[in-house]
């Protein structure tokens, strides 16, 4: 039995197979260790964080959504489209083969249904098909939930995992519907295209993926169809400017009195210390060998948010949250310190 390999803070997964989507995309299987399964546990939507090779600088980090979905594919699957100046895709486009082995964090990403009781609104753009399809299989396979689908595309060549949604399409055609656009035939789509679908589906979960003007034209569009806030979510990937595969620094203590009694509850656990005030939440959890879930280490992702439940911390400023998520007492872990306490925290 193969084991996992870890380099720094990440684990070294094997390639198994590398697939041609399109002209300039590329899905990547990777095989996790039967012994390692629970550390790679992942939700639909969430994404993993590749280390990529640099000349520049020794290594750079990008994130890629999985488009593999749990319990439904046997092993982890990123896909992969190349973006023009884009270091990170290409590389991987280029150069990643079966038997290669790829650094990754664990999956990560709060760009995940909560459960799969409603029905799904489903809007994708480009390669922001890959976590939209691992929702759509779930919600398909794993639950009797109708998902309607708008799938936005240069051209016809362009479309991602086509086979496979017309396969879904044909086996679940009372539960499956999938609107295609092709810019090169109907032009770019309007917010009132948009507005005009969701106001068919109110009462649907919408995620949406893809480039930032799309993203914002459907924003639009579902607010003029009076869809619940609530009930919209997207996914937002940057380039981390961060490395997330350092090691952490050595926990700074200078003043041990300072430290606050901090408990922390995390898949089940609950994990209770004295939490020093120089130190982020992720780095003292990750020197006492716990799982946290990261991805950046430098505020921009978001994979670390969880919520304080009683006590006070102090936070480095961040967009990632909005104003709504900081009043229901969502942090990020990699910028928050002590304040005052006892400190309990809930991930």
């Amino acid at each position: 039995m193969s084991t996992l390999q870890t380099v720094g803070v990440g684990y070294e997964l094997t390639v198994i197979d590398v697939i041609e989507e399109t002209p300039d995309s590329k899905s990547i299987v990777l095989r996790t260790p039967e012994n390692s399964r629970e550390l790679f546990a992942y939700r639909p939507g969430q994404f993993l964080t590749v280390r990529i090779p640099s000349d520049r600088t020794g290594h750079v980090a990008r994130s890629y959504s999985l488009s593999s979905a749990p319990g439904i594919d046997d092993e982890l699957k990123v896909t992969v489209k190349r973006t023009s100046g884009g270091y990170g895709s290409n590389w991987l486009c280029d150069n990643v083969e079966p038997g290669n082995f790829l650094t990754v964090l664990p999956p990560s990403g709060r760009f995940t249904p909560a459960d799969f009781t409603s029905d799904f609104l489903l809007f994708a753009a480009g390669s922001g098909i890959t976590p939209i399809i691992s929702i759509l299989k779930t919600a398909l396979l794993r639950s009797d939930r109708s998902v309607v689908l708008f799938y936005a595309n240069r051209d016809r060549k362009s479309v991602i995992f086509h086979r496979e949604l017309e396969d879904y399409a044909a086996k679940f055609d009372d539960r499956l519907t999938i609107h295609y656009w092709f810019d090169d035939v109907h032009g770019i789509p309007s917010r009132e295209r948009f507005a005009a679908l969701a106001a068919e589906h109110t009462t649907r979960e919408v995620f949406v993926c893809g480039p930032g003007p799309f993203m914002d034209g459907v924003a639009e569009g579902v607010r003029a169809a009076d869809v619940p806030a609530e009930r919209f979510h997207q996914e937002v990937f940057v380039s981390l400017s961060g490395d997330p595969f350092e090691a952490p620094a050595p926990l700074v203590d200078d003043d041990p009195a300072s430290a606050v009694e901090t408990v922390v509850r995390l898949d089940g656990e609950s994990h209770r210390f004295e939490w020093p005030s120089g130190n982020t939440l992720v780095d003292v959890l990750l020197d006492r060998g716990v799982d946290v879930p990261f991805s950046c280490r430098s505020g921009e992702c978001g994979s670390c948010a969880c919520t304080v439940v009683s006590g006070k911390v102090v936070m480095e400023k961040s967009d990632i949250l909005d104003p709504s998520d900081i009043a229901e007492g969502y942090i990020l872990g990699c910028q928050a310190r002590p304040d005052s306490g006892p400190i309990e925290i809930e991930f």
